[in-house]
């Protein structure tokens, strides 16, 4: 359960949900509140090392050399990768890297081309 914001009328702690509503039993007061779906429906921005926002279909550079892991890969620094996929998650890139094949990539390690 969350915690529900004090009424901003009277500032009591007794609010309660009543639908989209939050309603004061002390004074009456009702007032709607933005959900927190409606904040989550708003786009991540993500950006590269240098804060230049990325978007899908874009190319990129590796700005670090990268040990894949589980195996002996490493992707060298400045590696280029075109037509990159922004997904949700830790590791923000989707990619196809030519001659190690489909990664996954956070994008600090990256700068746009």
């Amino acid at each position: 359960m969350y915690d529900l914001p004090n009424c901003p009328k009277c500032n009591s702690p007794y609010t309660y949900e009543e639908g989209s509503l939050l309603i004061c039993p002390e004074c009456a007061h009702e007032w709607t509140v933005q959900s927190k779906t409606d904040a989550s429906e708003e786009q991540k921005v993500i950006k590269d090392a240098n804060g230049n926002i990325l978007q899908d279909g874009d190319s990129i550079t590796v700005i670090k050399d990268l040990k894949v892991k589980g195996s002996s890969l490493v992707i060298k620094m400045g590696t280029k990768v075109k037509n990159i996929r922004l997904v949700e998650g830790d590791h923000d890139i989707d990619c196809r890297i030519d001659g190690i094949g489909a990664m996954k990539l956070k994008s600090e390690f990256v700068k746009k081309l």
